[in-house]
C-alpha cells in the first residue's frame, strides 16, 4: 500500500460516512463491463461539484489491492451484481490527483518527475522480484511488470487537465505533461499493461499534433 500504488481506501470511507451519500456503485458494473477492451480508456469531463473526485476514489477502493473493502461495498448497488467478487480488490491501482501533485512538485516543470519518482519506486517495493532497476518511466515500470508477471494495471488521474488550464502560456511544460499521458497510454504495449484508466478533468479531450511530422 502506498501513496499513489495500491492506496487504501480512506477517502472513499469518509464519502460513504457522511450524513449525504449518494450511492454511486451501478458505475463499477459498466467498468468491470470495459475492463480489458477497447473502451477501457474512460475521460469523465464536467463541471466542478460534480462528484469527479468521490468517483475515483470509489473506484480506487473498489479495485486496489491495496485495502479490502468487501464490508464497505456490503449492501451498496454494486454488491448485487454477478460479478461483485470477481473484480473486488483484485488490481494494482495507480491513482494521483495532478492538482495535489502540482503543489508538493513545486513547480509544473517538476510535476512529471515528482510523480515518476514517487510511482517508480513503489512499484520496486511492490514487486521486488521483478527488475526494475533500468525502467526509470511509469509506463516502462509498468510493461516490465506485465511482461514479467502478466499483471494488468488500473489507472486513475484525477484532475488530468490542470497543467493544460493553469500553465496555457507555459507551451513546455504543457508538451512534456502530454507527451507523458501520450507514453503511458499509447500504443501495443499500453494495450498488454493497461486494465483500466479513468480519467478526469473539466476540459475535454480533443487531438494535438496528429500531423505527421
Amino acid at each position: 500500500m502506498g501513496m499513489f500504488v495500491n492506496p487504501n481506501a480512506a477517502a472513499f470511507q469518509c464519502a460513504v460516512n457522511s450524513e449525504v451519500y449518494i450511492d454511486k456503485t451501478g458505475l463499477l458494473e459498466y467498468t468491470n463491463k470495459v475492463l480489458g477492451t477497447n473502451a477501457r480508456f474512460i475521460c469523465n469531463s464536467r463541471p466542478r461539484r460534480f462528484g469527479k473526485s468521490v468517483t475515483v476514489d470509489m473506484l480506487t477502493a473498489y479495485y486496489s489491492k491495496g485495502c479490502d473493502t468487501e464490508k464497505m461495498f456490503s449492501g451498496l448497488e454494486i454488491s448485487k451484481c454477478p460479478d461483485f467478487y470477481e473484480h473486488l480488490n483484485k488490481y494494482d491501482v495507480i491513482h494521483f490527483d495532478v492538482q495535489w501533485c502540482c503543489i508538493s512538485a513545486g513547480s509544473s516543470e517538476n510535476l512529471i518527475s515528482y510523480i515518476t519518482n514517487i510511482v517508480v519506486s513503489e512499484l520496486r517495493e511492490t514487486y521486488p522480484e521483478v527488475n526494475l532497476v533500468e525502467n526509470s518511466t511509469i509506463y516502462g515500470a509498468m510493461a516490465r511488470i506485465n511482461t514479467v508477471l502478466g499483471k494488468q494495471f488500473i489507472v486513475i488521474i484525477d484532475e488530468w487537465d490542470v497543467l493544460i488550464r493553469d500553465e496555457a502560456h507555459n507551451q513546455a511544460a504543457q508538451e512534456m505533461y502530454i507527451d507523458f499521458l501520450r507514453n503511458m497510454f499509447k500504443g501495443i504495449e499500453a494495450s498488454k499493461y493497461i486494465a483500466l484508466a479513468y480519467l478526469t478533468g473539466i476540459l475535454p479531450i480533443k487531438k494535438l499534433r496528429t500531423s505527421l511530422p
